[in-house]
């Protein structure tokens, strides 16, 4: 594989905050963000920004349950080491 075939698997590093209502603003860190075509908590599909290579600003979406966040990319999906917490 050439380097410009390469797609780098996205990465998600921290996000903030670490818990969360459904609506409330969750700012992802990490890299190869670029790209993104979708953000999910735990497997709920939600709304998002790619603010830059290295930042997503989302929204807890409608229905979500605490677990991991995933950010897919045409590189791949990365997933959150942590889990988000869904509250109220």
């Amino acid at each position: 594989t050439s380097a410009t075939n390469f797609k780098p698997i996205p990465h998600i590093s921290s996000f903030s905050p670490v818990q969360g209502r459904v609506g409330t603003t969750v700012t992802i860190s990490g890299t190869n963000f670029t790209h993104a075509s979708s953000v999910k908590f735990h497997g709920k599909t939600a709304t998002f920004s790619v603010v830059s290579y290295q930042k997503i600003t989302t929204h807890v979406p409608v229905g979500a349950t605490s677990g991991t966040i995933t950010v897919t990319t045409n590189g791949g999906t990365g997933t959150s080491s942590l889990a988000f917490t869904v509250t109220g």
